[in-house]
């Protein structure tokens, strides 16, 4: 069996209270999905911005899997002859 490696590349940008999660997955071929995840600190609520990080990137993640899912669902649609 073939070994394959896929990479999951993550960019977190902060702007204010805002803190925003791009994930992208990659393939041997290119690109294969890609989501964006975000976090919005309340304004009364301490600063701790690591907490912004890891919401929006689990939110990023989380949309990312949704999204493979649907591609995988897709896919087994086809190759099933049903699209």
């Amino acid at each position: 069996m073939a070994s394959k490696e896929w990479t999951v590349r993550l960019s977190i940008d902060e702007q204010g209270d805002l803190t925003r999660a791009i994930a992208i997955l990659t393939g041997e071929e290119g690109v294969l999905v890609h989501a964006e995840g975000s976090a919005r600190r309340n304004p009364n609520d301490r600063r701790a911005p690591w907490i912004g990080d890891e919401l929006a990137v689990s939110r990023s993640l989380y949309a990312l899997a949704d999204r493979l899912m649907d591609v995988a669902a897709r896919d087994i649609d086809l190759v099933a002859g049903h699209g």
